[in-house]
């Protein structure tokens, strides 16, 4: 008897613990405050850790991946960051791709250009040097984990799947990163 009580509280804190975990995380503002911020905080490189959905079609994108590094520039145009990756495929193969984010003043999602569906929102993360960012488009919604090192603590893995969990991406995808990542070149 005592043991079904203990089972059952044990779940309750847990539970509240997950819902307290929803609503912990702040989004961010990628023209930071009055501007200032900007582009800062987003550049340099990373590493694309984990992805959440609530669906495996909105992640299937990423099965056959391996390792992937990105590095987020600052455009010569203000208000514009250039994102470049190279994908390393779990085949050996690199797949180099480039974006470019507009930023709009007064809001705190980014625009993808060539892609008017997609809007992509940044939010903290608890994980030191990582950030969590939700993609939705026509159709799909998904939660993605990036960390400056390819290798974060397995406990900022776990948060980003709890939270994302809880908020409805049942679905999970961590990229196995048991392969170099692809360099990206200089230019």
């Amino acid at each position: 008897m005592f043991n079904k009580i203990w089972a059952a509280f044990l779940h309750l804190i847990g539970t509240l613990y997950t819902i307290y975990q929803c609503y912990k995380t702040d989004q961010l503002n990628p023209l930071g405050v009055n501007g200032k911020e900007f582009p800062g905080p987003y550049l340099g490189q990373w590493y694309f850790i984990a992805g959440a959905a609530p669906t495996k079609e909105d992640l299937k994108t990423f099965v056959p991946m391996d390792n992937i590094l990105f590095n987020m520039a600052a455009s010569h145009v203000p208000q514009k960051l250039q994102l470049r990756a190279n994908i390393k495929m779990k085949n050996g193969q690199c797949i180099p791709r480039e974006w470019t984010y507009h930023l709009t003043e007064g809001s705190t999602d980014l625009k993808t250009e060539g892609r008017p569906d997609m809007k992509t929102e940044l939010f903290s993360s608890s994980c030191p040097d990582g950030i969590m960012l939700r993609e939705t488009g026509q159709g799909y919604q998904r939660f993605l984990l990036y960390n400056r090192s390819p290798q974060p603590p397995e406990k900022c893995v776990n948060e980003f799947r709890s939270l994302t969990f809880c908020l409805n991406s049942t679905v999970f995808l961590q990229t196995p990163r048991e392969k170099e990542a692809c360099e990206l070149s200089s230019d």
